[in-house]
């Protein structure tokens, strides 16, 4: 059992605690947060609240720290963090520039501990499926990819939250929803080496905008497109077309809600195949990976190649809207460390 603190109990953290309560490879024995405001929802679920990080940096009954704070200060918290001897699971995004996720990966080697990430949609199982298809052949060459992560959970964040912020939360809803989609690509597709960014507002006075769409070219020569907007009901879909079929995997609710999600699959000689799949707890099963890594040294999905990768993208699309200009990431150095620094 690894024994975790939660630093954060906005909605994402208590959403985590919620879902960890009966685990038993990870268990969430404590909480952080800047003040006391959330006293009450930890005391009803029996954890201790505190302010103080060395409350919990000092603890040595405890393994992990999960951290579900605003963006800009995963990269300093990660690190103090990291140089306590603990593991950390850090939410999306890990970092805001591709330096600072280096940073974060840098630490965590360093201090031998493990570094886990919140991108749990790799574990929905239509998701699982479109990687099995296209990693076995079935789909034929890739040629393109569309997805889609639309929602309005957070259309009432008033402009004054770090959530609409342009420094925590750049590009509309990129660091919300688009960073998952940006990382279900890189793991089916491989290096995305181009994107073509823009945002726009249209229904609120976020500053940073609530609507994103990109453009990607991947190493591969294949083409990608994707959305994510603050303000519309729940959409949320993947499609990929290759050469032998097509398969489009279309969610019926927001992940951290159960419900199906449905897979049709288009031969290329007229057959069409659909199939549901039950929703999963993919929050719990990330942590429970992260747990195992830990404990047994088991593989975790996420290489730190990927990681940082994502955050190359990340920092890219933000200088693509700033810029109205594609931008390249840049490919990974021969050594294989990451070296994924965008440039317009």
């Amino acid at each position: 059992m690894i024994r975790a603190a939660i630093a954060g109990l906005g909605w994402w953290g208590k959403h985590m605690i919620r879902r960890m309560a009966d685990s038993d490879q990870l268990r969430i024995v404590a909480a952080i947060d800047t003040s006391d405001a959330q006293a009450a929802f930890a005391a009803e679920h029996g954890i201790p609240l505190t302010t103080n990080w060395d409350d919990v940096l000092s603890d040595p009954s405890i393994d992990a720290v999960i951290l579900c704070t605003p963006h800009s200060l995963h990269t300093a918290q990660v690190a103090m963090v990291a140089q306590a001897g603990k593991h950390v699971f850090c939410e999306k995004p890990l970092a805001l520039t591709r330096a600072d996720a280096e940073r974060s990966v840098a630490a965590c080697r360093a201090a031998g501990v493990r570094l886990g990430i919140g991108h749990e949609r790799r574990y929905e199982l239509a998701m699982l499926q479109i990687k099995e298809l296209v990693q076995s052949g079935a789909l034929g060459t890739i040629m393109h990819v569309e997805a889609n992560f639309s929602h309005d959970k957070l259309a009432a964040v008033p402009k004054t939250d770090w959530r609409a912020s342009t420094v925590d939360a750049p590009a509309a809803g990129m660091t919300a929803m688009g960073i998952h989609l940006t990382d279900g690509f890189l793991e089916l597709f491989g290096p995305i080496r181009e994107v073509y960014a823009a945002t726009s507002t249209r229904a609120t006075d976020r500053p940073n905008g609530d609507v994103v769409s990109v453009h990607t070219r991947f190493a591969s020569g294949a083409t990608g497109y994707l959305n994510a907007i603050l303000v519309t009901p729940l959409y949320i879909g993947i499609t990929v077309f290759g050469t032998e079929a097509w398969v489009e995997a279309r969610n019926q609710t927001h992940p951290d809600t159960p419900g199906p999600t449905t897979l049709t699959v288009q031969h290329k000689d007229g057959r069409r195949d659909v199939r549901e799949y039950e929703w999963t707890d993919t929050v719990r099963a990330n942590l429970e990976a992260f747990a195992r890594s830990i404990e047994t040294g088991a593989p975790y999905v996420f290489t730190d190649e990927q990681k940082v990768g994502n955050i190359a993208v990340l920092e890219a699309i933000c200088r693509s809207v700033a810029t109205n200009m594609p931008v390249t990431v840049e490919a990974a150095a021969p050594s294989g460390r990451p070296s994924l620094a965008a440039s317009a």
